[in-house]
C-alpha cells in the first residue's frame, strides 16, 4: 500500500502521528483540537472558539494536501460534554453546505491536552 503523509506548518502533533495520510485518493485527517495550534490559547469552557480552532487546524492540513472542505466526505466529532453539542454545531455548519458530509458525534470521557472537542475528517481527491 502506497501512502503519502502531510504536515501543516502551523499545526502541532501531540503524539507520533501524521496530520494526514493519503491512500488511494482518500485523505485521512488526524483529529485536531484547539490545543494543536502552534500558538495555544486557553479556550477552556468556550466550545465555539475551540471548534473554530479545530477547523482552522484542519483547514491548514487540507490546504497542504490541495483539498478543501468541499472534498470532505466524513467527519467525526468528539465532545467531552454533550451539552456543548448545540454550540459546536453552530460553528460546524459554517464550514459545510449541502450536500453535507456524513458525520458522527460522540461524547468521550476526556481528550488529549485538556481539549473539550476534537474533530477528524476523511476527504477524497477528485480522480
Amino acid at each position: 500500500m502506497m501512502r503519502k503523509t502531510y504536515r501543516a506548518k502551523n499545526v502541532t502533533a501531540s503524539g507520533p502521528y501524521s496530520h494526514a495520510v493519503e491512500v488511494d485518493n482518500f485523505l485521512f485527517l488526524s483529529g485536531q483540537t484547539a490545543m494543536n495550534g502552534e500558538t495555544v490559547e486557553n479556550l477552556q469552557g468556550n466550545i465555539a472558539e475551540q471548534t473554530k480552532k479545530c477547523f482552522t487546524n484542519l483547514s491548514e492540513v487540507l490546504e497542504v494536501a490541495d483539498l478543501t472542505f468541499d472534498d470532505v466526505a466524513k467527519v467525526n466529532v468528539y465532545l467531552t460534554d454533550m451539552n456543548n453539542f448545540t454550540a459546536m454545531n453552530e460553528v460546524y455548519k459554517t464550514y459545510f453546505h449541502e450536500p453535507f458530509p456524513a458525520r458522527t458525534c460522540v461524547a468521550v470521557l476526556a481528550l488529549p491536552l485538556g481539549a473539550e472537542v476534537e474533530i477528524e475528517m476523511i476527504a477524497k481527491r477528485k480522480a
